[in-house]
């Protein structure tokens, strides 16, 4: 706990009582700290400091000790496992992805993969395996080294008390407002409707898939991989991040998220809908409320989807219908719950810190391999739009 003498003047900084816990329960506070407070721990910020004492240094004299240096070098550290998972990811998804369908082609699946080619082909069957392999891998992998790595205890990685019930409402109801809002685009486009439309980012020849296979993936993807994602962004990730503030993490783990879809059309929507299942966590207090959102999000997509499928002439009248519904619905919901709650700041943890957030982000946007593989994510996006 900072101690003070005379007018207002911090002599003890310590960061990890300082931080603000007022927003989680008492469990996760205190696993939280607990992992914060280990000296063995080489990514917790803990730094403390009597400001009263200074410290010899060898060529430099008594200098004082400084927590925006100790907290650069903690976000740095971060942040470089944030990059190497990052870097996982990016890896399986381009290289290893492939390597499956070839693999899977020479155990006698009817999928074709080479090590050159970006596309699978085949069989539905070989290629919805195929997918749900790499889809499972690229996000497990990843997720196994930051939890190893970052050795956030599980009851701090996770958030998994419900402290109030009505904020997973507001975040519901936000993110299917939202999902309203991004569908207006394809609801409108002259594209022809049909159902693979949903599926169109998979690396992946979808015109050979049955009724069967596009269940299997779309419950796959929209269930599983929301569950799988959000244990990877809002877990692991987010605890080690929020110790830099609330913000920080949300800023990070959304621009993250975004990032690897590698997709134009997704990174822009991926990261709000991650901003809302973060902030939509934060509030409620778990981590299922963040896994609706993803799912909310997924969902709505697949039915606009279905829905201009029809070629009916009351098609476009069920769309429209469909999106003004869920806008009209989820605003009203997200209101509600605004009104009623008022939570300041968005109900995030009020923190205070020598370092700005410019320049914990500054400092975050220049930690090595992160920068390095936004860069590559950012190339394979402009890649995919010209070829």
């Amino acid at each position: 706990m900072s101690e003070t003498i005379g007018s207002n003047f911090k002599t003890i900084i310590d960061v990890v009582e300082e931080f603000d816990y007022s927003t989680q329960n008492e469990v996760y506070n205190e696993n939280f700290r607990r992992w914060r407070r280990d000296k063995a721990n080489d990514y917790a910020f803990n730094f403390r400091v009597d400001k009263r004492e200074s410290v010899f240094v060898d060529g430099k004299g008594f200098v004082r000790l400084s927590s925006e240096d100790a907290e650069k070098h903690a976000v740095s550290r971060v942040m470089y496992v944030v990059g190497v998972a990052m870097l996982i990811w990016t890896i399986i998804d381009n290289i290893v992805g492939r390597c499956v369908g070839f693999l899977l082609g020479a155990a006698g699946m009817d999928v074709n993969g080479t090590f050159f080619g970006s596309a699978l082909y085949g069989g539905g069957t070989g290629i919805i395996t195929a997918l749900i392999i790499t889809a499972v891998l690229k996000v497990t992998v990843p997720m196994i080294y930051v939890r190893k790595t970052l050795k956030v205890p599980v009851r701090a990685e996770l958030m998994s008390t419900m402290n109030d019930s009505v904020e997973l409402i507001g975040a519901i109801g936000l993110a299917l407002a939202f999902s309203a809002v991004v569908s207006l685009p394809k609801a409108y486009s002259t594209e022809t409707f049909q159902l693979y439309t949903f599926f169109k980012s998979v690396n992946a020849d979808i015109r050979v898939w049955g009724q069967t296979e596009f269940i299997i993936y779309a419950v796959f993807d929209i269930v599983f991989m929301s569950l799988l994602s959000e244990m990877f962004f809002r877990g692991a990730m987010f605890a080690a991040l929020r110790q830099f503030g609330d913000l920080f993490a949300v800023i990070i783990t959304s621009v993250t998220a975004g990032l690897l879809t590698q997709d134009i059309r997704e990174v822009i929507p991926v990261m709000a809908i991650s901003v809302i299942a973060s902030v939509g966590m934060l509030r409620s207090g778990s981590l299922f409320t963040a896994i609706s959102s993803s799912i909310v999000y997924k969902m709505f997509q697949l039915a606009v989807v279905i829905a201009g499928y029809d070629d009916s002439e009351n098609a476009f009248f069920i769309r429209n219908m469909l999106m003004l519904g869920a806008f009209l619905l989820g605003s009203a919901a997200a209101a509600f719950v605004y009104i009623k709650k008022r939570k300041p700041a968005f109900g995030l943890s009020v923190y205070e810190s020598e370092l700005a957030l410019k320049g914990r982000l500054l400092t975050a946007a220049k930690s090595f391999p992160f920068i390095a593989v936004v860069l590559v994510c950012i190339m394979a996006i402009f890649i995919r739009v010209v070829y």
